[in-house]
């Protein structure tokens, strides 16, 4: 469940956390139309909080927007102005933020013509999403029978209300199976991405992604490519299948939620030792003292509240 905070903000007024409603008729509830992001600030080793990524996020936010037509009526500054505020108000050091923007009620049917484009932030306090053990000894990830969006079926590009329906499909499969997540495939039978992560292999010492084709584009996963480069660690963006993530010495997803979290099967297929590979972990390592503040070459990515 999560937990209640005091305020969410909405259309630009800081609303009590149970009186922020919509109408039953909002468009978005029906039809799927709508754009968020996730986005977390941490409480950092010197006592400060910070978010981490904000303007990247916020841009990919408005991006998201433009690509499905929807003209959010703030500005850039202004979202992320409220992203520092409501962490103050609601008194949280640490906190997942959630920026949603939504058709408003009026018209019905497939054209949402001019009903009114709305935004909501909500903060609250989440962990490790796959789970503390997962995040230190690995999960487990099951191949979806769902096909991950191709781009020429969805705007994949975009982090889109209605895109996640596949995610939900895929990850109740896994769930139900008795895996931790799902591992999904593109159109072409290629590993494209988890229900909701980034997915790495590592083999030889290589540190391999799927490239920016039909998966969202993450910013967890810049900041992985970012360090592996930093850090000397050899990583190409290129298409593999199915059996080369199996053959994988390491493997990882990245995501905001899930930030860094080892994998150790993938269909009943042990990955190297069973546990984080060394790769792995220096980059879960070095990422986690970034966005504690405990590396200073990278202080560029959080803004401080």
């Amino acid at each position: 469940m999560v937990e209640k905070a005091k305020f969410i903000w909405l259309d630009g007024e800081f609303i009590p956390w149970d009186q922020a409603q919509v109408h039953i008729l909002t468009h978005t509830l029906h039809y799927g139309l709508g754009v968020f992001e996730g986005i977390r600030a941490y409480h950092c080793a010197d006592g400060r909080t910070a978010i981490f990524r904000l303007p990247e996020h916020i841009r990919r936010l408005f991006d998201s927007a433009h690509v499905l037509q929807m003209d959010i009526p703030f500005k850039p500054q202004e979202i992320e102005g409220v992203c520092a505020e409501i962490l103050r108000r609601n008194d949280q050091n640490e906190a997942y933020l959630r920026p949603l923007v939504f058709v408003g009620d009026g018209v019905m049917g497939l054209n949402p013509a001019g009903n009114p484009i709305r935004v909501a932030i909500i903060s609250w306090k989440w962990g490790a999403y796959l789970g503390e053990e997962g995040l230190q000894k690995g999960v487990r990830l099951k191949t979806s029978a769902f096909t991950r969006l191709h781009v020429r079926v969805m705007m994949t590009r975009a982090k889109a209300v209605a895109n996640y329906v596949n995610s939900i499909l895929a990850k109740r499969e896994a769930i139900q199976a008795g895996y931790d997540e799902a591992i999904l495939l593109d159109s072409e039978g290629y590993v494209s991405e988890a229900s909701g992560e980034n997915i790495f292999q590592v083999r030889d010492g290589l540190l391999k992604t799927p490239p920016l084709h039909s998966i969202l584009p993450g910013i967890t996963r810049d900041c992985i490519m970012t360090l592996a480069r930093d850090l000397g660690i050899p990583a190409l963006e290129d298409r593999f299948p199915l059996d080369d993530l199996y053959l994988a010495d390491e493997a990882f997803l990245t995501g905001t939620a899930a930030e860094v979290t080892p994998v150790r099967e993938v269909d009943g297929r042990v990955i190297g030792p069973g546990k984080p590979g060394p790769i792995t972990r220096r980059l879960q390592e070095a990422f986690f003292k970034i966005v504690k503040g405990q590396d200073a070459r990278y202080e560029r990515w959080l803004t401080y509240i």
